[in-house]
């Protein structure tokens, strides 16, 4: 068993890895509540699946936009005022959805405005919160920060919708707005504890030649390359959430809809808690390889069985192998990229993990209208078996990679270091 519980190493020995945690933890609760309520909101005003699926168009645009910029932004500025003042915005646009749902009749139009807003917020604050972490915590304990950090994911995963499935059904979708704007009195405060983290004297300011150096970068990097596609077959593919609301409703079980939501995060977190073993696997790209096609192979059954009490163990299963390629990608990212480059390929990684889902909503949702509910889920699981078979036979760099001896995870360890033996005692 202590082989197999998460390694709290970065938890112990960094006050600000700490403080981090706690914000995100706070914040991934509240957003939630919220990430839950708008999709029912959507389909209560319009009962149309595109609808719904819509959503994930009109966040795309400004999370590759404000994706990409907020990678730069985090390489030229203070990454932790980056993440406060994200957060500070965050809660006004959490504010307007609640003024909108306490009107006589709420309008459509502001869920598709505030969304594609609160998208392009989160593009700005993710490639700072990913940025910060090699820079609070030690080198050799990366892979146990991504486990620590999936962790706090998950607890606001399973909790939040829960409680909004509750909430929703029981009290009334304001309360979940409500709550989600609470929890930013919390977090704000977090991050302002901790100590500062300024860009290095000699940083690049925004630019368009500083997306493009980040971008020749990452693309002179084939393993990196291939955690992104890996990631991107998965979530455009094989995503299924924007279909939860009508999945739940084919299968004859409405009560089903919170725990459906709440599935992902809840495998997530129990291979999250027994994650002591990530820390002993270095080939992290065929880790992510088999991770994915297990994910698409869950994914496909989840579409397939007809009852919900085969559906969400499934769902489940999907969302615990997930986070298996979460953490690996994450280790791989922290342990290899110089530091004057971690903030443009966060950004760059934004495109995999966020815009990822976005575009699988989209699919999901277009998809769904065209062939049925079920129909969309099996085929993407499908897919994105086919589509990570074919990267693994194309990437080779990916496949062969070993946090051990690739050359670049051995020139960050040392510049680590070096950095660690020139501070003062």
């Amino acid at each position: 068993m202590p082989r197999l519980l998460p390694d709290l190493t970065p938890w112990r020995a960094s006050r600000d890895f700490r403080l981090l945690w706690s914000s995100g933890a706070v914040t991934m609760f509240g957003g939630f509540l919220t990430f839950v309520a708008v999709p029912v909101q959507m389909k209560e005003l319009t009962g149309s699946t595109l609808a719904v699926g819509a959503i994930g168009l009109v966040e795309l645009v400004p999370l590759i936009v404000f994706g990409l910029y907020g990678g730069a932004l985090a390489d030229a500025s203070d990454r932790r005022k980056v993440i406060v003042w994200t957060e500070v915005g965050q809660s006004l646009l959490v504010a307007s959805l609640l003024v909108n749902t306490l009107l006589p009749h709420p309008m459509v139009w502001p869920l598709y405005v505030i969304a594609a807003l609160s998208s392009a917020q989160s593009g700005l604050q993710r490639p700072a919160q990913d940025a910060i972490v090699p820079r609070i915590v030690a080198h050799d304990q990366l892979t146990a920060a991504a486990a620590l950090a999936g962790i706090r994911w998950q607890i606001g995963g399973v909790a939040g919708p829960s409680l909004a499935g509750v909430l929703i059904a029981y009290a009334g979708l304001q309360w979940a707005y409500a709550i989600d704007m609470v929890t930013f009195l919390v977090s704000v405060p977090l991050v302002l504890a901790m100590g500062a983290s300024p860009a290095a004297h000699d940083a690049e300011k925004p630019s368009l030649a500083a997306l493009a150096e980040g971008a020749r970068y990452a693309w002179s990097r084939k393993e990196l390359l291939g955690t992104f596609a890996v990631d991107l077959a998965a979530t455009v593919l094989a995503f299924p959430i924007a279909l939860f609301p009508f999945l739940a409703d084919a299968l004859h079980a409405p009560w089903a809809l919170g725990p459906m939501y709440a599935s992902f995060p809840a495998g997530a977190l129990l291979v999250s808690v027994t994650s002591g073993w990530a820390s002993r696997v270095h080939h992290h790209g065929r880790a992510m390889v088999a991770a994915a096609t297990v994910f698409g192979l869950a994914v496909t059954a989840a579409g397939l069985v007809r009852h919900v009490w085969l559906v969400l163990p499934l769902l489940m299963l999907a969302g615990g192998i997930d986070i298996v390629s979460g953490i690996f990608r994450t280790a791989m990212w922290n342990q290899t990229i110089p530091d004057e480059f971690r903030g443009r390929l966060a950004g760059i990684g934004v495109l995999s993990f966020t815009v990822g889902p976005q575009a699988g909503q989209i699919r999901a949702g277009g998809v769904g209208a065209l062939i049925g509910v079920r129909a969309a889920i099996w085929t993407g699981g499908l897919s994105c078996v086919a589509a990570v078979a074919l990267l693994a036979v194309s990437l080779p760099k990916l496949w062969s990679y070993d946090a051990r001896t690739n050359e670049h995870a051995v020139r960050a360890r040392a510049e680590h270091a070096r950095g660690t033996a020139m501070e003062p005692a």
